[in-house]
């Protein structure tokens, strides 16, 4: 078990139609070139290798088995140590449509979700944007850095454009979490990381080193492995996130330039989600509800696999029955996601 969207996805693995990884898995030929070579299992270099990307001290590099679980431990120690600092409820505020680990991990551990930024402690999202695949423009958070808020930002899909780090900013209360799972198709291994604030570093470490075990030897080799060939990789990547994004621009039409291989499909007045993720899966297409990230009137389509043109064209003939619905569902619809 995980969390529903997982769920969702890993119980239709053979969809013959699958649009619903967000991540390269199984999509590259550069991947297992790079893990048939042997590198020594050392943690130490990864987060050297790590360290250089980010712009970062190495000790700043906090391994982990994913940028899910990063986002988790992270939001552990941050409730904790703002409920220490403030003597109540620490609050947190995420946009409306975020990637669903990130609000809900949030609220499990003891945040209180708050509507705006300006009555939050922590500012937590995805960049570039998930489910919408959109890029966040650094200065949408300036406000937010000025006012020492501290942001939360998962960049799993950041090196699917030329986007510099955001650690590179080095804004003092950032805390940022990638992984190996999106543009490196690298699921398998289970390696992510978490960047705190170099004013935390020594107190994160403890709760770190408590709460997480070590990452397996083979995880780190094959991290390594690839870190040596990531242009590589990346240039595979990205190619193939390109071609899908001009198939797809092609197909609909209007679409905004996409930073990441995700799109939040809304038709034009919003669609019923659920039914259409229901539909086009009786008819073997794959895709998220919008219900998953906290609007049901759109669906989330990723441009990660080879077969996505055929794919795409699966699901536009399920899509075509459920367009232009009355502007009373969209209405609707909208406003009972907006009170969620």
């Amino acid at each position: 078990m995980s969390f529903p969207l997982a769920d969702w996805i890993n119980a239709h693995p053979d969809a013959p139609h699958h649009l619903a990884h967000s991540g390269m898995v199984d999509s590259l030929d550069s991947l297992p070139r790079a893990l048939s070579e042997a590198h020594d299992p050392d943690p130490v270099a990864l987060r050297a290798s790590l360290a250089r990307i980010y712009g970062v001290s190495p000790s700043r590099i906090f391994l982990t088995h994913g940028a899910s679980e990063g986002n988790s431990v992270a939001l552990v120690y941050l409730a904790r140590a703002t409920a220490r600092r403030t003597g109540r409820t620490p609050r947190i505020f995420a946009p409306r449509l975020e990637y669903p680990p990130i609000p809900d991990t949030a609220r499990a551990v003891g945040f209180r979700r708050v509507v705006t930024p300006s009555g939050a402690d922590l500012v937590a999202f995805s960049a570039p944007r998930n489910p919408e695949g959109t890029r966040v423009d650094p200065a949408e958070a300036a406000p937010w850095q000025e006012a020492g808020r501290t942001l939360l930002v998962d960049q799993t899909f950041r090196e699917f454009s030329d986007d510099p780090a955001w650690t590179r900013r080095h804004d003092p209360n950032l805390w940022l979490t990638g992984s190996f799972t999106k543009i490196f198709g690298a699921d398998r291994l289970r390696v992510g990381f978490v960047i705190p604030p170099e004013k935390e570093e020594a107190a994160f470490a403890l709760v770190h080193g408590l709460l997480l075990d070590l990452l397996p030897h083979a995880s780190i080799s094959g991290a390594r492995a690839i870190l040596s060939h990531r242009a590589e990789i990346l240039q595979e990547s990205r190619a193939l996130f390109r071609r899908n994004e001009r198939t797809l621009r092609k197909a609909v039409g209007a679409l905004p330039r996409l930073a990441a291989p995700v799109w939040f499909d809304c038709g034009e007045r919003g669609l019923d989600a659920d039914r259409l993720q229901s539909a086009a899966l009786r008819a073997g297409v794959l895709v998220c509800s919008g219900s998953f990230f906290g609007d049901p009137t759109g669906v989330r389509l990723c441009l990660t696999r080879r077969t996505f043109p055929e794919d795409l064209e699966a699901y536009l003939r399920i899509r075509s029955r459920f367009l232009d619905p009355s502007p009373e569902f969209g209405r609707g619809r909208r406003k009972r996601a907006a009170r969620a």
